[in-house]
């Protein structure tokens, strides 16, 4: 199983602190390496959701416990000019980058004094780092991309409510928050694929050179048991592989993860959502399954 050690928190600790105590409970965790920059989005361990989101984990300070990925290579810069405003937008199918400063509710003096300093030039990811209580301090205060769902109601109402680079303030059971939007995006997709569909895009030679394979178990699994096509970057050496990613695969092409029963896949395949995979594929119930439903001469282990 995924530990917190072996993977970075996926998209920000930020997330962490916005969630309410436990995240999505049919969510996993995301992880995320220590060297991750700001715009990059993960989180850790079986617990690959930022807390700033929902109820699964316990909302507070240390979101993820570790630390980010490297940002994707279209991700906007996060330094950009601020404004206030109250303009609401439409955000079904949006996927947002966030970041956000939060203060504590009774420093109502020091939110406005913030608030004044960011209309007048200053980037809010520095003021963040300064003086927000959200673990994703250390990341300028971001949060990474997130979709509807995926963050308490007044924080997640006034995120995809704000237009493009405009600041916005609301309350959450956390204290006060100035939020703002870098980018937008349509949603991603992740689904499970099941064992018996797999095999037969398999028996397409066109499948295996155009699709990316992802097996995600330790090499002495593998030697057990294994997939044609399918590259072997084992999870607990995510620390190697993680931060580059986007350069060893393509984030616009199908991605299918695979592991001995499903669950270190779906934690990879949540955290690839987050890196800008558009079209992630779990493969439900893992090698095992495939070997017992899909075809019978794959070993069991």
């Amino acid at each position: 199983m995924l530990r917190a050690s072996h993977l970075p928190p996926l998209a920000t600790p930020a997330l962490s602190v916005l969630r309410y105590s436990a995240l999505i409970s049919s969510q996993v965790h995301f992880f995320s390496p220590s060297n991750l920059r700001k715009v990059s989005s993960f989180s850790p361990s079986l617990s690959f959701l930022p807390q700033t989101l929902k109820p699964s984990v316990p909302p507070l300070p240390s979101p993820f416990g570790l630390k980010r990925l490297t940002p994707m290579a279209d991700f906007p810069s996060p330094k950009a000019s601020a404004s206030f405003s109250a303009e609401s937008g439409s955000s079904s199918g949006r996927e947002i980058l966030v970041q956000h400063l939060l203060v504590k509710e009774d420093d109502v003096k020091l939110l406005l004094d913030l608030q004044q300093r960011i209309f007048g030039g200053e980037d809010l990811s520095d003021l963040a780092v300064e003086y927000s209580i959200c673990p994703s301090k250390d990341e300028g205060g971001m949060l990474g991309w997130v979709r509807k769902g995926q963050m308490v109601p007044e924080f997640e109402e006034a995120a995809f409510g704000a237009p493009l680079n405009k600041v916005v303030r609301c309350k959450t059971q956390f204290g006060w928050h100035l939020v703002q939007v870098l980018s937008e995006r349509e949603e991603s997709i992740l689904k499970d694929i099941q064992p018996e569909e797999l095999h037969a895009k398999i028996q397409d030679p066109s499948f295996v050179d155009e699709a990316q394979l992802i097996d995600v178990r330790e090499p002495d699994e593998v030697a057990q048991a294994s997939l044609p096509g399918f590259e072997v970057l084992p999870l607990r050496q995510f620390g190697c592989w993680g931060p580059e990613i986007t350069s060893k695969f393509d984030p616009q092409k199908d991605t299918y993860v695979l592991c001995h029963h499903g669950m270190r896949s779906l934690q990879v395949a949540k955290w690839l959502q987050t890196q800008g995979f558009r079209k992630v594929f779990n493969v439900a119930g893992g090698i095992h399954a495939y070997a017992l439903k899909a075809d019978q001469t794959i070993p069991t282990y």
